[in-house]
């Protein structure tokens, strides 16, 4: 589906019925990324799959911020006439996950963080991202892929599923150059989100791949210390990219969560 919102057409998939769930593709993904996850659990939720601006069949028009991609997701859920949904971010859409709760936490129901964290980009961090910025202006989406792929998937994943990254690759590769770049800079800009998570008062469930070398099991654990009530779930043999390299373990998971929130 596509709608005029905030000034772009943002696009998303709207299927199941139950709770809804919103779930926030990371960098430099789309919405279907999630396939696995709204294939399973279409029977008891509501599963909403935009594609952030830039990504997927949403225009690759500035601004591009965290919250601006908050606001967006803000925006899609008035016009689903939806008040308070289940947020879950996968990476950067962590980032906005936090976004949201900042600038819209009335609209959030409880949170899904996956193989993300709450911290700001180091020196470190920031000169990576400065290179990769280089990378997608001077040579596109393609080359963004081949770079960031590696450290995406887990070992396991790389050795025995071969299929998945040729799948994500090819994503990866077909996203527009301006929204692999506007995605790049607002993940330099974005703030720290540490302060936030004492605020969080929502059902908080954190999930991490034991092989994920670029949000490892300690920021999980570090953000799970810091929500009151938060749940960890670590899933062996999944790297950064957990939902579509363990997907039956990531859904059940899930479909646990979603089900104890009718009783909250």
């Amino acid at each position: 589906m596509i709608a005029h919102l905030n000034g772009i057409e943002l696009a998303w998939d709207d299927v199941g019925a139950g709770v809804p769930v919103v779930f926030l593709h990371g960098f430099p993904l789309d919405r279907t990324f999630w396939k696995p996850q709204l294939s399973a659990l279409i029977g008891q939720a509501r599963c909403i799959a935009p594609d952030l601006r830039g990504f997927g069949g949403t225009d690759a028009a500035p601004p591009y911020s965290i919250d601006q991609y908050a606001d967006d997701v803000a925006a899609l859920l008035d016009h689903l006439g939806i008040d308070r949904a289940v947020i879950a971010g996968l990476s950067m859409g962590g980032y906005i996950a936090f976004a949201l709760w900042r600038r819209h936490r009335d609209r959030v129901r409880a949170l899904i963080l996956a193989d993300t964290r709450a911290t700001a980009d180091s020196a470190e961090g920031l000169e990576k991202r400065r290179a990769l910025l280089e990378v997608a202006r001077r040579e596109g989406s393609g080359a963004v892929a081949t770079r960031q792929l590696p450290a995406l998937l887990g070992a396991t994943t790389r050795e025995r599923n071969p299929d998945v990254a040729e799948w994500l690759h090819l994503m990866m590769a077909m996203q527009p150059p301006a929204g692999v770049a506007g995605a790049i800079e607002a993940m330099m800009a974005r703030p720290d989100s540490t302060p936030d998570l004492a605020t969080i008062n929502v059902p908080t469930l954190i999930v991490v791949g034991e092989e994920d070398t670029l949000t490892p099991p300690s920021d999980a654990e570090a953000m799970a210390g810091a929500i009151r009530g938060a749940r960890i779930e670590v899933l062996s043999q999944a790297g950064h990219l957990a939902p579509v390299e363990r997907p039956a373990a990531f859904n059940h998971i899930v479909a646990e969560f979603v089900a104890s929130l009718v009783y909250c």
